[in-house]
Parts: C-alpha cells; sequence; structure tokens
C-alpha cells in the first residue's frame, strides 16, 4: 500500500516548529554570550570616551593612515560590531552546533572553526565596503559635481537598502537563517575544518539577507549606538522571530520613505529644487 505523503507545513508552522526545536536543544555557549556582552560595552565605552569617530570610515580614508594600515584599524572595529550586532541573530544555530559538537574529541576546536569561517566571511565583505568607499571618496575628490552633490550618497544607501528589502535573494537567504535545524542537517560536518565551513557557509547567507542593511550601519559609522542598537534589534527578529519575515516589507518601506526625506531635504538645502 502506497503511502501518502503530506503537503509540507505552512512556514509559519515550520517556524515555531524550529524555534520549539532548538530551544531544547542546548544552551547557547557561556564564552558566546560573553563575547557579544563585551563587545557592546567596548562600543559603549568607545562613543562616551568620545574615542569612537577615529575608526570611522571617513576618518580614516580622508588625511588619516596608509589604506593598509586604516584597513587594519577598521577591521578590527568591524570584528567588535560583528560579535555585537550579527552573533546575536545567529545564537539558534550556534546553540544548535554546541549542541551537536559535544561528542566530538575537540568541541571547543570546532566551534572555534565555526566562528572563524563565520567572521572571515564579514571581515571580507567589511573589507569590499571599505574600498568600495574609498572610491567613493575619490570620486567626490575627482568630479565636481558629486563633490557638489555629496547628499546623494547617503539617500542613496538608505534607498538601496530599502529596496532590497523586497528582493527574491533577501528572501532565500533569511529562509536557510530561519531554520537552522535544517541547515544543520544539510551542512553539518564534524571537526575544525567542517565548523569552519559550515560558519563561512552561514556566513554568507548571513551577508546574503543583511549587507544592505549593514551598509547603512557602515555609513552610519562602526560605533554609532542609535544605529547599531536599532539595526540590532531589526536583524535579530527578521531572522530569529516567526513574525520576522512580516516586519521585512515594513522595514523596506521605512527605508525607501527615510530615503526620499533626506534627498528631499538634502536638494532643497542645496537649492537643487
Amino acid at each position: 500500500m502506497a503511502t501518502r505523503i503530506d503537503a509540507a507545513p505552512a512556514p509559519a508552522a515550520t517556524d515555531r516548529v524550529s524555534a520549539a526545536a532548538s530551544a531544547r536543544l542546548g544552551r547557547v555557549p557561556v564564552a558566546i554570550v560573553v563575547a557579544i556582552v563585551l563587545a557592546w560595552a567596548v562600543a559603549v565605552a568607545a562613543e562616551v570616551g568620545g574615542v569612537a569617530h577615529y575608526v570611522h570610515h571617513d576618518t580614516l580614508l580622508e588625511g588619516g593612515p596608509p589604506f593598509w594600515l586604516a584597513l587594519f584599524a577598521f577591521l578590527l572595529a568591524w570584528q567588535l560590531m560583528i560579535a555585537a550586532m550579527m552573533l546575536p541573530s545567529s545564537l539558534p544555530l550556534v546553540r544548535l552546533f554546541a549542541s551537536a559538537s559535544v561528542g566530538q574529541p575537540r568541541p571547543g576546536a570546532a566551534m572555534a572553526g565555526f566562528l572563524g569561517g563565520y567572521a572571515l566571511v564579514w571581515s571580507a565583505f567589511g573589507a569590499l565596503a571599505l574600498g568600495f568607499d574609498l572610491g567613493v571618496h575619490r570620486s567626490v575628490d575627482s568630479i565636481g559635481w558629486l563633490h557638489d552633490n555629496q547628499w546623494l550618497i547617503g539617500g542613496s544607501v538608505l534607498a538601496v537598502a530599502g529596496a532590497f528589502q523586497f528582493t527574491k535573494l533577501k528572501d532565500a537567504c533569511l529562509e536557510k537563517c530561519r531554520h537552522p535545524g535544517q541547515f544543520m542537517m544539510r551542512y553539518y560536518e564534524r571537526g575544525a575544518v567542517g565548523g569552519f565551513r559550515l560558519g563561512a557557509r552561514h556566513g554568507a547567507f548571513c551577508v546574503g539577507c543583511c549587507w544592505a542593511l549593514m551598509l547603512v550601519m557602515f555609513a552610519a559609522g562602526v560605533a554609532s549606538l542609535v544605529w547599531m542598537t536599532l539595526l540590532t534589534a531589526l536583524m535579530v527578529h527578521e531572522k530569529t522571530r516567526p513574525a520576522g519575515r512580516r516586519a521585512v516589507p515594513v522595514t523596506g518601506v521605512t527605508l525607501l520613505a527615510m530615503s526620499s526625506i533626506v534627498l528631499l531635504y538634502s536638494a532643497y538645502a542645496a537649492g537643487a529644487i
């Protein structure tokens, strides 16, 4: 007698099952929680102490140190921002990976490999973003029209981030992040190398769904506490909560509205309209 295959459960039901299952499969390693708390503490201390602007990309690129030194300083600050902003949104997968790695001979090495792969992918994105920003700075310095209309840049970043919220790539990458159990079943490997591959693959999907929002963070500055807090809460909600998919278009509309306001006001202030 043939066995009937039921239809796939609705996405909301799948999200609830995935969240419930991951909640039963262990806790987040204490070291990860400490890293997140320390990253936020350093960000707050840098802002309060008035030293945060030293690692802002504009400060580093405009009359700052040589590019290789600027890149090194920026990536150090970028690591803190990744730990503060991105690790919280990846805690469901971290918890599952830690639980699955308990039986390995060296679970700590496997976790280190996972985090290393994740950080490497995000660091590569940060380096590309800084290189792109260097190109923007040089274009502003060499093109008179762009120099006189620099207000276009900030508004355009918001517009790109808003428009990306409605793309299929955003949805596809978010689906991978929202179901850590399915992701683990498909890609899990033992050992430090296997952990590195899993972390890098997860990092790629994470960049795929969050790169545009992180560009907003990049434009605001790597230690802007207000933007860090708002975007962290948003990305955690989008990636880990069953209702996160409903927030995606709302965020898109909000960012597009902000872009319109910034561009129109800046154009008016500059006498362009």
